[in-house]
């Protein structure tokens, strides 16, 4: 395959470089702006090519050594060979792209940050492994520079043979104080085939549920999981989600709920009520509203004693169902997806005054959030909530104010 010379433009969402080679736009993984390189093609399109690095023959000023020997092979990171705080400003530039593409221009983005290294307390492993960058196939390893401490403590003590098979996700953080996964009480180390023996989540004597389904239902005790958040105690099962970077976490919370003011807050696409545990101090009133019933039955768990309601709703369930419930202030966390369409309605409609808005999505949020603005909300504030150093994805927050 014939190689040629190009040079680099912006980084664009998902971490690639853009260049041109004689008027076509080439994607280049693993570069930098502003660099000459040699490549070769590995995919070509009608419109565009993917290619690969042959040669750096000038190296942007950031691009460093990655101090992971699996750097390219794993499927994890993908911006190890940048300069930290390059890598920073690169993903704030692809926050503001995105929104800029919607209309919205002249914003700041204010960054909520740790340490780029050790951070990362949650894995999905295949076989005992990683699944190696664009293939099935399984990686062994002993060790991971973005791992928490003991995540890494565990893979060196727990040889490839004894790892589970298939899928599994492991668990561990210096956060954890309670974990009731086959390796003991720090560790979860979870198979989505496991079966185990549940154990009951009942309702407490303080607090209101729309629906008493929840008192009863059962979760397992193998893939329940108990962190510490700002002295906080927060459950989940270790199968789902739940955030990996605890320090970014506990930083992030504060952003989300402080200054937030009223009598009633709604929660939506709520999880197992991160953001309703830290809510539920500023508010009389807290709902929850999370499709994910499993997810649920922990957030009662989370949020009990305290003064609540929750419903096993899709968010555009929830807004068809109860129109005229008027709110103080909404926190919104979407899937990938970014808001159903119904609950992006309602928001417009609502004119509710204070709106936080958190994606994982740069390109859903700022189309969401074009939407908002269209409609009379102003945004105070943008974030770049940095969960993932050495990797393209963006998670971030947008505060949204609505004066009559």
């Amino acid at each position: 395959m014939n190689s040629y010379k190009i040079i680099t433009e912006k980084m664009v969402f998902g971490g690639n470089c853009i260049a041109k080679n004689n008027g076509k736009t080439v994607f280049v993984p693993f570069a930098l702006p502003g660099e000459e390189l040699e490549v070769e093609n590995v995919a070509s399109h009608r419109d565009y090519d993917t290619a690969r690095i042959v040669n750096v023959i000038n190296a942007s000023e950031n691009r460093v050594e990655p101090v992971c020997p699996l750097y390219q092979k794993c499927g994890g990171c993908n911006m190890m060979h940048v300069e930290q705080k390059a890598q920073i400003e690169l993903r704030k530039q692809m926050l503001l792209d995105a929104f800029e593409r919607n209309g919205i221009k002249d914003l700041a983005v204010e960054v909520v940050s740790d340490s780029s290294l050790g951070y990362r307390s949650r894995f999905q492993l295949h076989d005992g492994g990683l699944e190696q960058r664009s293939t099935n196939q399984v990686i062994h390893f002993d060790e991971c520079p973005i791992a928490e401490k003991p995540v890494n403590q565990w893979l060196r003590k727990t040889p490839v043979s004894r790892r589970p098979r298939g899928r599994c996700h492991v668990f561990a953080s210096e956060n954890v104080v309670c974990a009731s996964g086959i390796e003991g009480n720090k560790i979860a180390v979870s198979q989505e085939v496991q079966k185990s023996q549940p154990h009951v989540v009942r309702k407490g004597k303080n607090y209101k549920t729309s629906r008493k389904v929840y008192s009863g239902t059962m979760i397992s005790p193998a893939d329940a999981v108990t962190v510490s958040i700002l002295g906080k105690r927060i459950s989940f099962d270790s199968r789902g989600f739940f955030q990996s970077n605890m320090k970014v976490l506990e930083k992030s919370i504060g952003f989300v709920v402080n200054g937030l003011k009223g009598d009633s807050v709604l929660d939506m696409y709520s999880g197992c009520g991160t953001f309703s545990v830290f809510l539920s101090d500023f508010f009389q009133n807290v709902t929850l509203v999370e499709h994910n019933r499993d997810a649920l039955v922990y957030a009662e768990l989370n949020l009990a004693g305290k003064m609540h309601k929750s419903f096993g709703l899709s968010g555009a369930r929830f807004v068809q169902s109860y129109p005229d419930v008027r709110f103080d202030a909404v926190v919104v966390d979407p899937p990938r997806s970014g808001m159903e369409k119904e609950v992006l309605d309602y928001l417009c409609k609502a004119k509710i005054p204070q709106i936080r808005s958190v994606s994982c999505d740069p390109a859903t949020h700022a189309r969401d959030a074009a939407a908002l603005v269209k409609a009379g909300y102003k945004i105070e504030k943008l974030f770049l909530l940095d969960f993932y150093p050495n990797t393209s994805h963006i998670e971030s927050l947008a505060w949204f104010t609505y004066e009559n």
